[in-house]
């Protein structure tokens, strides 16, 4: 009989010395359930190995989730939350919100949540400066950032100011996105994937963890929702995917597919004020091309989708849009296509 002597394979974030599981547990999809749904999951997570859980205060009500299922065992996991503040005062209101809610008197990792700039020492906004007051304070123990841009990102890792960075990284990555987990890597910065199945496009998660796998200093956070989704995950810690023949084969056709520009599903351009749901309309073509089209076939989708006509092109999805994208075009021929899937 054999017996399992392996444990769960574990990373660690660099700086911090914090070790968390290969597998993160990324608690935005909870939003979407019951209270006691999500519970269950996230227990059933910890005692199966899940130690590392990452929400955020835009989350909605993740946080409080979180906090019903750890306030009694708070100590045995590790948990990340992030601040969409813009000044000082936001910042000590987000920080006590999330404390309350997380039913906790400290946060592990505590992030500024894709700021379209790298907060440092002495702005004038003063958020870095209330970043290191929480942390002597003992409400945080470390300090972190997420972004999605490559500029902000690098600021970020040279600055010497952050002890882990949260960044999109799947097997989908560029060049840039490569550069940015080996300067991690050499400044001993944590790096936390998210978006390792870029926002549901890789659905074939067994050959998206085998990617991530190679790499000794990433630590992927999985979006979880469904008990199944959650048992797939937990089933790699039993046995971990191998990158085979087969499986290199899928990440070169898929790269070639999504190469160029395209809609990740961030949702950092949303709202629109047209209504439009921008973060899944404009990357549709591919949903329809790599998913049960007729899930966005539906009549609301066609609605959802109809909406694209009222387009104000105030461009207000451009200037938020992390990747830079042509996204009042984009949507224009992402409707086409759709068009032609209903005639």
């Amino acid at each position: 009989m054999h017996n399992k002597t392996d444990e769960v394979k574990t990373i660690t974030l660099g700086k911090t010395g914090l070790k968390v599981s290969k597998n993160g547990f990324g608690a935005l999809p909870i939003q979407r359930i019951e209270k006691k749904d999500a519970v269950y999951l996230l227990q059933k997570a910890f005692y199966h190995g899940i130690n590392y859980f990452d929400t955020a205060r835009w989350y909605s009500d993740s946080e409080e989730k979180l906090g019903a299922a750890f306030s009694y065992i708070r100590d045995k996991v590790i948990i990340s939350t992030k601040t969409g503040a813009q000044n000082a005062k936001q910042f000590w209101e987000d920080l006590e919100t999330s404390l309350r809610m997380l039913n906790t008197d400290y946060i592990d990792i505590y992030q500024f949540h894709n700021p379209s700039f790298c907060p440092k020492q002495g702005e004038e906004n003063g958020l870095y400066d209330a970043m290191v007051k929480a942390k002597e304070q003992g409400k945080i123990r470390h300090i972190g950032i997420t972004n999605h841009r490559h500029t902000v990102a690098k600021e970020a890792i040279e600055s010497g100011l952050y002890e882990t960075m949260q960044f999109p990284f799947s097997y989908l990555a560029s060049e840039l996105d490569l550069e940015i987990v080996e300067a991690c890597k050499e400044k001993d910065m944590g790096f936390i994937a998210m978006k390792a199945l870029s926002g549901g496009l890789i659905n074939d998660s067994a050959t998206a963890y085998a990617y991530l796998a190679q790499f000794d200093n990433v630590a992927p956070i999985w979006g979880v929702q469904r008990e199944s989704e959650l048992d797939e995950f937990l089933s790699y810690q039993e046995n971990p995917p191998k990158l085979t023949k087969e499986r290199k084969e899928r990440i070169e056709k898929d790269k070639e597919q999504l190469s160029g520009d395209f809609c990740r599903g961030c949702g950092y351009c949303m709202p629109c004020p047209a209504g439009i749901e921008i973060n899944n309309c404009a990357r549709m073509s591919l949903l329809l091309r790599r998913a049960p089209k007729e899930a966005y076939l539906t009549p609301q989708w066609q609605e959802n989708m109809k909406k694209i006509e009222n387009c104000l092109h105030c461009n207000q999805c451009m200037s938020k849009c992390p990747y830079g994208l042509q996204t009042p075009e984009l949507l224009k021929k992402n409707y086409e296509d759709y068009k032609t899937f209903l005639s």
